[in-house]
């Protein structure tokens, strides 16, 4: 399953082998300050156990980093690795190296690129050694081929495994029995296997600051987010949103550095709001406002900016996606809360995108498509991630019956580039833009 989820270089670092690409924009202070973030909390995981810290790994969608911070418990995250390592060109030969070992051309790609970096040596994308875990946490919200990923790291890190599991949400509600039912796991389960790793009791004061500055954090990037429901939008939802969602989605979340994160995120995009422009793009300030489009399914992750040009130099704007809802749904109002500890952390993952039926999903692209007044919407099916790519075509045809705006699909994949077809992708995307052009004719006519 894809995740965010997110910590990834700022835009222009993952420079393509065309040979003449402008040089990066200016990096405003907020990617400054997340990049800092990431390359500091790599360096304390490259020396975890010099110090005595202990190392606990776990998913992005639907993972209770507050609790592994109340109990300094360090999280490593495996998608964060999968697709750093493909922004960095690196993902080619860890798949390579799973493929060798016996794992199948049709396995997620994340998996495999992090089994791959495993037999490697376990170098992360950073180019330091990450630490072996203490404990696996494997929060189950949707995607099944999580557990076996972490069946197959147990083999080889042998270490204990406790399992979150949660239930899915077929009709879009979550009951009180669902709720309890993960409360109770929590609570039984949960925080004594993380105790008996942090050799200590959960404070649950500190639980509660860190849930207070989970829910500050997650206002100012909802406030980010629907500022894409201004003309022109002063941010790309999907592109980059990506960049905004790696604190919050990782290993930041209930920490300060978050809030400070996205209280200065959110001053720069409203700075923009007041100057009235665009979004920054991979070769820098975005062209006039073209296209407004919302987007279901990950971004591939081998040929990230390329794919962002293919839309930004055409003043195609992603004004919202699901992708950047995959590690929370803040925006339908939902807030961690530290009056509610265990109850709010179980609504937090119950309500991850990916444990959303395929109802459920379509509702809320359509509240975006007519939300942010998308002009269209886009699939990117990915061809390893069978939790989002799963049921994507009645998703277009549903929503092009619904709204009456036509959809798009393409096809890659997460972090194998064997499957990103540069000219098919491109041929598509200037169709698709050129229709969305020829029916405002029409329109104008």
């Amino acid at each position: 399953m894809s995740a965010a989820p997110t910590p990834v270089p700022a835009p222009g670092e993952d420079r393509a082998s065309a040979p003449a690409e402008p040089r990066a924009p200016a990096k405003d202070a907020s990617q400054l300050r997340q990049k800092q973030l990431f390359a500091d909390y790599f360096e304390t995981l490259a020396h975890a156990r010099e110090a005595g810290r202990k190392v606990v790994y776990t998913f992005v969608p639907g993972n209770v980093v507050e609790l592994l911070g109340a109990l300094d418990l360090l999280p490593v995250l495996p998608e964060i690795n999968a697709l750093q390592s493909a922004m960095r060109k690196r993902s080619a030969a860890h798949i390579a190296e799973a493929e060798k070992a016996g794992h199948s051309e049709d396995v997620c790609s994340y998996v495999k690129c992090d089994l791959g970096m495993l037999k490697s040596g376990n170098i992360g994308p950073t180019g330091t050694r990450l630490p072996e875990p203490d404990l696996l946490l494997l929060s189950y919200t949707g995607c099944f081929t999580f557990m076996k990923w972490f069946e197959l790291l147990r083999q080889e890190y042998h270490c204990p495994v406790v399992m979150l599991h949660v239930p899915y949400q077929p009709d879009g509600v979550i009951t009180g029995e669902m709720r309890r039912y993960v409360v109770d796991q929590l609570r039984h389960q949960v925080v004594p296997a993380l105790e008996k790793v942090a050799g200590r009791q959960l404070d649950d004061e500190e639980l509660r600051r860190r849930l207070t500055r989970s829910r500050q954090a997650e206002d100012d990037l909802v406030a980010v987010w629907e500022s894409a429901r201004h003309r022109p939008s002063p941010i790309d939802g999907y592109f980059g949103g990506v960049y905004y969602i790696g604190p919050i989605f990782s290993a930041f979340r209930g920490s300060e550095d978050a809030v400070a994160y996205y209280r200065e995120l959110r001053s720069e995009v409203e700075a923009r709001l007041r100057r009235g422009e665009g979004p920054v793009t991979p070769d820098g300030a975005a062209a006039a406002e073209r296209y407004r489009l919302v987007v279901e399914g990950p971004p591939n992750w081998t040929h990230f900016n390329d794919f962002w040009r293919m839309f930004s130099r055409e003043g195609a704007v992603m004004v919202s996606s699901t992708y950047t809802r995959v590690g929370g749904l803040y925006d339908t109002g939902f807030r961690h809360d530290a009056e509610r500890p265990l109850e709010s952390l179980a609504d937090y993952c119950l309500g991850c995108y990916t444990n959303l039926g395929l109802p459920s999903r379509v509702a809320l692209l359509e509240r975006y498509i007519r939300d942010y007044q998308a002009d269209g919407f886009l699939i990117n099916s990915v061809k390893s991630c069978n939790s989002f790519s799963a049921g994507q075509l009645l998703i277009l045809r549903e929503l092009e019956r619904r709204t009456g705006v036509p959809g798009g699909f393409i096809e890659s994949d997460l972090v194998d580039p064997r499957y990103f077809g540069r000219a098919n992708i491109e041929n598509r995307v200037q169709s698709y833009l050129q229709m969305l052009e020829a029916r405002r004719g029409r329109s104008a006519a």
